[in-house]
């Protein structure tokens, strides 16, 4: 496993294909994949009306990179965070980029300036084999961690605490395999969590202290 940054692109290398869970832009749902990628964009890259769907496969086309699940992001790249957790023969490596400018309490909604939209992006590895069920509970567990990482930074909103932004997105990747579960009870619930925790928390807490340019 390796994470190579070349800006506007963040590489995170799974070692080998694997299956990938993800509601990315290019290839939502199951997919199988040796990367995940970063693609980090500029208002000026995506002027209003423009059809995403084909700038960013001309985009992964020319980087050689069609048949990797690509997150879409406004945050430098160059800010991301990798955590890894081991919990018994469980490995979870999670690498996070994390910004709050257009950031949400579930269930209510705040006005912003779409120049101005930031998001969360989560991807994470499990070393061991899952079935698409335990993968599928995964992603929850890894939505729930990241949101305890963001209610925890304290990002005050007329709504209340801030608990995600309203363009977070997360991929998680796996071997197949036969594990049904992956609950909080399970090793690994308990490594997947771990790590997408640290790395959110530490993601978070940068942004909030050298990054946010108004109070909350």
């Amino acid at each position: 496993m390796a994470v190579t940054l070349a800006r506007p692109w963040l590489e995170f290398d799974l070692g080998a294909p694997m299956q990938v869970l993800s509601f990315v832009l290019n290839t939502p749902g199951f997919c199988t994949a040796r990367r995940i990628m970063w693609r980090e964009v500029r208002n000026a890259d995506l002027p209003p009306g423009m059809d995403v769907d084909p700038w960013l496969q001309d985009q992964l086309q020319a980087y050689g990179a069609t048949d990797a699940p690509c997150f879409l992001t406004s945050r430098d790249v160059s800010a991301f965070e990798v955590a890894h957790a081991t919990v018994e023969d469980v490995t979870a490596t999670a690498v996070v980029t994390i910004g709050l400018s257009n950031a949400e309490r579930i269930g209510a909604r705040v006005a912003y300036d779409p120049a101005q939209f930031g998001t969360i992006n989560v991807a994470l590895r499990l070393s061991v084999g899952l079935s698409q069920a335990a993968l599928i509970e995964t992603l929850a567990l890894v939505a729930q961690a990241r949101t305890v990482a963001v209610a925890e930074l304290g990002c005050q909103l007329p709504t209340g605490l801030a608990t995600g932004t309203g363009t977070d997105c997360i991929a998680v990747a796996a071997p197949a395999g036969q594990a049904r579960f992956a609950g909080m009870h399970t090793a690994i619930g308990h490594a997947a969590g771990q790590a997408v925790y640290a790395a959110t928390a530490r993601g978070g807490q940068y942004w909030m202290q050298h990054v946010r340019r108004t109070p909350a």
